[in-house]
């Protein structure tokens, strides 16, 4: 695959599945930008093909500038990856205001707002990519983290949605939703589980890796793959769908 011409952007880039993401869209040609808050983190793995731009998809001034910055040095967005998210889990009956709207803040409107965002460079293409990491609890109900859930819930039907607006144009809308990834957000979420159900930090581990259906953690390379595939020719009549990386039906 020859991306070479095309800017890409994804946030949280800078570690796990964006970075992944971010390598692969490099090796094929294409000028990436990866944003996070962390500038440290990012300028640890940019170089190349691979550059980085301070950015909190929370905050939308953040977002408009970042954005701004990128498209100004390297030109309009042709993929826009909305990667950026938290996963924690909390019984609605511990949750308060300030917890549901951090997950709904960065998980929901930091997509919308990459979204909006992307497409002011983007809707005068001729090619156009927009692919979502969303959860494989944006399909189904994930115990113990309602408000994860209905963050990721939320990111799909605004995929759905702006496919549908789009629909006669050559942008395309998906959304990924993988299970249980090898990153170091379920090596944290190894930590809380075990805290919380006062069980061993390999039995949390385990109760995780079952979720997936065929038994293991899935690869952040598995999920760029997919990417990869969204972002080819051969993809171009794949919109607004759901892409489920879970090895097996969920």
């Amino acid at each position: 695959m020859d991306l070479s011409g095309k800017h890409a952007l994804i946030t949280g880039g800078g570690t796990g599945i964006g970075l992944a993401i971010a390598k692969a869209l490099a090796e094929a040609g294409a000028e990436v930008t990866i944003t996070g808050r962390r500038k440290d983190v990012l300028d640890e793995v940019a170089g190349g093909r691979i550059h980085a731009v301070a950015m909190d998809v929370a905050d939308e001034a953040s977002v408009v500038d970042g954005f701004a910055a990128a498209v100004n040095t390297r030109g309009p967005i042709a993929i826009c990856v909305p990667n950026a998210g938290i996963a924690e889990g909390k019984a609605l009956h511990k949750m308060d205001m300030e917890f549901w709207r951090k997950i709904i803040g960065i998980n929901l409107d930091g997509a919308y707002l990459t979204m909006r965002e992307a497409m002011k460079s983007m809707n005068g293409l001729n090619y156009g990519r927009v692919i979502a990491i969303a959860s494989i609890a944006g399909i189904k109900g994930l115990k113990g983290a309602p408000a994860y859930t209905a963050s990721k819930h939320g990111m799909i039907g605004l995929i759905r949605g702006l496919s549908e607006d789009y629909m006669a144009s050559p942008i395309t809308f998906n959304a990924i939703c993988p299970g249980y990834v090898d990153t170091a957000i379920v090596s944290q979420n190894t930590v809380s589980i075990a805290a919380r159900a006062g069980i061993t930090e390999k039995q949390a581990l385990k109760m995780m890796v079952k979720t997936n259906r065929h038994q293991r953690l899935i690869t952040p390379e598995e999920v760029a793959n997919t990417v990869m595939y969204l972002c080819s020719d051969m993809s171009g009549s794949i919109n607004g769908q759901t892409m489920e990386i879970a090895g097996g039906q969920m």
